[in-house]
């Protein structure tokens, strides 16, 4: 797991703080939030706010005093515990693409399968630089809609031993999320006392939250499973046009939605999510790796801090078909930004396409490589007196090279940071090797790492009781 030291890079000034501050609170007074599920309205209603159908004119001072109860860091523990997890504070924790329904390997575009969520859980746990296979990592189509969460669960539970995402369709899906949880790590009360997954609840932007993202909160909250309250704000058409007012609108929706699991289990971990990004104002596409967005999230991390709220952004997002060089530049303009503001939570590390269309077997080598770099560029210096390297220049003296050095040959093998995927051949060698570009070393590189994967051992009894509960509860859904 990845500590980022470096100072972070804030951009709005306290004047620009005490606008969004003004426009927040006048946004969540006046307009209000919409919440499709009588439950939350009736633990709003108790609580002494304003409700009116299902909307929710909400006091910003009672909001922050919920906010006020949300832990500003905290831990998630894995079947290895190497591999727990801290979400907080100088802590990035880097998850893979989450919700394609379709694949690309190469040139072939097609529907995502079961193997195909499979392959990439594998991927997930091979590379270090990930803490997370994720959750929906593609949408295995070839399974029955009712009961494929199962699957995908059990996957992420035995090919890696790394963090999960709990599944957000419904509150059975979360409940069974929680259910094979308690299984995986003992009992309910192991997973309460130490969370066990986190998961994605989306708010239908402008405003809204739906019956089927808060049925699966309410199971979360109540549990003491983390859940990341994410504003999907496409600028344009989920929100004004302008960023300070797209700002805005995160913040209401954000809080108001970190307030609710406040109300349900005070204390309860969040984590304050942001997806912001644009149209294309010619096509009314949605577009990925914009300034737009970059700057957007680097608001973000400032606004999250001020709240004193561990927080999610960023990834390496693409509006590209292909893992070309667009893709390369869109995940970077994104990735670079994430580091920069210290995102926690990091979403679509790894394999995003085409809007999140697709999964790309590709990208996601491309974006390993992004990520080893941008992990290795965010690492402070270490400078002392064997650093200044004084007793090579004795060696080498006036004129010389420091190819065959002491100081290099004693460093040589870790000095700088060696590549994955990048060629530094010169021509005539690239030539002779076959002439392969980024996506052709990039099929070879996910071919070798899928045959060389090994599966983290699991305790057999925890094993056939996650088998014996998926069988069983897919046969309750009538799959």
């Amino acid at each position: 797991m990845f500590r980022n030291t470096m100072p972070r890079y804030e951009v709005l000034s306290q004047e620009a703080m005490a606008t969004l501050d003004k426009g927040w609170r006048r946004l969540m007074t006046e307009i209000g939030v919409e919440f499709m599920d009588d439950r939350a309205l009736e633990l709003f209603r108790k609580a002494g706010q304003k409700v009116e159908g299902n909307t929710v004119f909400l006091d910003p001072d009672f909001v922050l005093e919920q906010v006020a109860k949300a832990p500003g860091e905290f831990d998630i523990q894995a079947r290895n515990p190497a591999n727990n997890v801290h979400i907080g504070g100088d802590s990035m924790a880097f998850g893979a693409v989450y919700g394609p329904p379709f694949v690309r390997q190469g040139d072939v575009r097609r529907d995502a399968t079961m193997d195909d969520f499979r392959n990439f859980t594998k991927l997930a746990q091979s590379y270090s630089v990930l803490d997370s296979a994720g959750g929906v990592i593609c949408e295995p189509n070839d399974t029955p809609l009712d009961s494929r969460h199962l699957d995908m669960t059990y996957a992420l539970q035995t090919l890696t031993d790394k963090i999960y995402m709990g599944n957000v369709v419904s509150g059975v899906n979360a409940a069974d999320t929680i259910a094979m949880s308690s299984i995986l790590f003992g009992s309910r009360e192991a997973i309460e006392k130490t969370p066990a997954s986190i998961s994605l609840i989306n708010c239908n932007s402008p405003l809204r939250w739906d019956d089927r993202m808060l049925e699966a909160q309410f199971e979360y909250s109540a549990a003491g499973q983390p859940v990341v309250l994410t504003p999907f704000i496409l600028m344009g058409a989920m929100s004004p046009v302008t960023i300070p007012a797209a700002l805005v609108q995160q913040i209401v929706e954000a809080l108001s939605g970190i307030a609710l699991s406040q109300l349900i289990r005070p204390g309860t971990p969040v984590v304050f999510g942001s997806f912001l990004s644009n149209i294309d104002m010619q096509s009314g596409s949605p577009t990925f790796g914009t300034p737009e967005s970059g700057l957007g999230l680097l608001c973000t991390g400032q606004i999250a801090r001020h709240f004193g709220l561990p927080f999610r952004t960023g990834g390496g997002l693409t509006s590209s078909q292909v893992a070309d060089a667009q893709a390369g530049y869109e995940a970077l303009m994104t990735l670079m930004p994430t580091f920069l503001a210290g995102a926690n939570w990091v979403m679509h590390s790894a394999g995003w396409l085409e809007g999140g269309l697709v999964a790309g077997y590709e990208k996601f080598i491309v974006d390993i490589e992004l990520l080893q770099m941008l992990q290795h560029e965010f690492t402070p210096l270490e400078i002392d007196e064997a650093s200044m390297a004084f007793d090579a220049h004795q060696e080498v003296g006036h004129g010389g090279h420091f190819l065959g050095a002491m100081h290099t040959m004693e460093r040589f093998r870790t000095c700088f940071y060696r590549p994955l995927l990048s060629s530094s051949e010169n021509y005539e060698r690239w030539m002779r090797n076959g002439g392969n570009d980024a996506n052709d070393r990039a099929t070879v590189e996910y071919q070798k790492t899928l045959e060389a994967y090994e599966q983290p051992a699991i305790d057999d009894a925890v094993r056939e009781e996650l088998e014996d509960y998926v069988i069983r509860r897919r046969a309750e859904l009538g799959d």
